[in-house]
């Protein structure tokens, strides 16, 4: 199981939000190329990098910080955040990044994501963030009507890399990561599943892995890291041992 070290980029600061609301941001850093270093040298080998301004601009705010981080950083870099239409995911392709994370367009053009996952094997990642079981949008400042099951069962057989679930009302809190959600939706879809949102420590990356082959592919943690909750190098050591 892969552990993906996050890093929320708001006005190139390095922060994280308390359920996803911009006006509850803590700042951790200033320089998101050098945290992407840090991880690296605790051993990650995978990065999940979200342009937060770019959620709720529906276009890339935070260019600059992205590119610094796929410059710096040597694995693979995971990116999210108002990725919309094509001449965005190309164009973060041709920067480098690994794979692109697209979840207001998974709702609202499920088709293009579709074409781009076909295109791009391998590459695209849907975020299928939800708020009491329902898909939240536009940088989860909106909820739908659609159940986050309905939403990832769309893009079977498209050639999705993966599924992003990410319970908000966890997300940045240290509550736990909704394991029960989590583990229902990677047994009812056949696309992996990424977990997000309230990681708080090694258990919950102890019991992530031990369902690895339901089909948990990995899982994201963010605040936990920023303050000395989980370390990262004993949570890849356990992600391992899965």
């Amino acid at each position: 199981m892969i552990v993906f070290p996050a890093i929320d980029l708001k006005g190139g600061q390095v922060v994280r939000l308390a359920e996803g609301d911009m006006d509850r941001a803590t700042i951790y850093g200033d320089d998101p190329a050098a945290q992407a270093m840090i991880f690296a040298e605790a051993g990650a080998e995978h990065l999940h990098v979200v342009d937060l301004d770019g959620s709720f601009a529906g276009k890339a705010e935070n260019r600059e910080a992205v590119e610094a981080i796929v410059a710096a950083f040597p694995g693979y870099v995971q990116l999210g955040g108002g990725i919309r239409n094509r001449e965005a995911v190309e164009g973060w392709f041709d920067l480098g990044v690994a794979r692109v994370v697209m979840g207001s367009a998974a709702l609202k053009d499920p088709e293009f994501v579709k074409d781009m996952a076909r295109e791009f094997e391998g590459g695209i990642v849907v975020a299928v963030d939800a708020r009491d079981g329902m898909v939240a949008t536009e940088g989860w400042a909106d909820v739908s009507d659609v159940p986050v099951v309905d939403l990832a069962r769309r893009f079977e057989d498209a050639g999705v890399a993966s599924l992003l679930f990410t319970d908000i009302g966890r997300d940045g809190l240290l509550k736990g990561v909704n394991i029960d959600a989590t583990l229902d939706l990677a047994r009812r879809v056949d696309i992996p599943v990424i977990a997000s949102g309230g990681v708080k420590g090694l258990d919950d990356i102890h019991v992530l892995a031990l369902n690895a082959r339901d089909g948990i592919e990995g899982v994201i943690t963010g605040r936990a890291l920023y303050e000395g909750k989980l370390d990262l190098a004993a949570a890849i050591a356990m992600a391992g041992r899965g």
